[in-house]
């Protein structure tokens, strides 16, 4: 990356992060995916249940492979026999100790923002296991949520959409439906393979550090 750019690039995530610590979300800034891997590393222990949503910038940074390095009990669903069997998974994950994902979006004010069709993603982000780990490209930081809610209809669903083929608007055209008509939040397709179901904005913290997000110096995901 320029090296200007670079520097405006480390002030807002710095930005970014000082908010979300007010938030009472743990924030680290990785220079690049091999050093968010050690944060990550350093933030689980051997023997762990570990689970993870699904997630591009996962596997883009490195981190689905120290998950599948047999250090952890690492609840994966790909390798889940059949549908019941990966229920069980979603149901398992909620007693897991710790829950990686990434984030749809970060608001610059320490909010992050995601939406789910499955929605056991967002919901093991509300409640369940006992850690949640964001591993977040810079591509994904947001001035707000106005802004944030645009990323997702026209950044983050289409790509994702076409990724899990489903036979949705924003996969066939590169943005949601509801653009054109203002993109209200909640407004979109009546599709049965909609992706953005339910959404959730992750504000203050009741249980502090709880919540642990790494902003990487490097883009990863939709």
């Amino acid at each position: 990356m320029n090296e200007i750019v670079m520097r405006t690039v480390s002030r807002r995530l710095e930005r970014c992060a000082e908010n979300l610590r007010k938030n009472n979300i743990d924030a680290y800034i990785a220079e690049n995916c091999a050093e968010a891997v050690s944060i990550v590393e350093g933030l689980m222990k051997d023997g762990d249940t570990i689970s993870c949503g699904g997630s591009v910038s996962l596997a883009e940074s490195g981190v689905l492979a120290l998950m599948q390095s047999g250090r952890y009990n690492f609840l994966d669903r790909s390798k889940a026999a059949d549908r019941e069997a990966v229920e069980q998974i979603y149901r398992d994950t909620f007693s897991a100790d710790v829950f990686l994902t990434s984030s749809n979006a970060v608001t610059e004010n320490g909010e992050l923002y995601n939406v789910d069709g499955n929605s056991n993603r967002v919901a093991a982000i509300c409640y369940g296991p006992k850690s949640v780990i964001f591993v977040v490209g810079y591509n994904k930081v947001v001035r707000d949520l106005d802004e944030a809610i645009r990323r997702v209809k026209c950044k983050a669903a289409p790509p994702n959409a076409d990724r899990l083929s489903c036979d949705t608007y924003c996969a066939k055209t590169g943005e949601c439906v509801s653009v054109a008509k203002g993109g209200d939040m909640a407004a979109g397709c009546s599709s049965e393979g909609r992706i953005c179901c339910n959404y959730v904005v992750s504000a203050q913290q009741r249980i502090k550090g709880r919540m642990k997000v790494i902003l990487v110096k490097e883009e990863l995901g939709f």
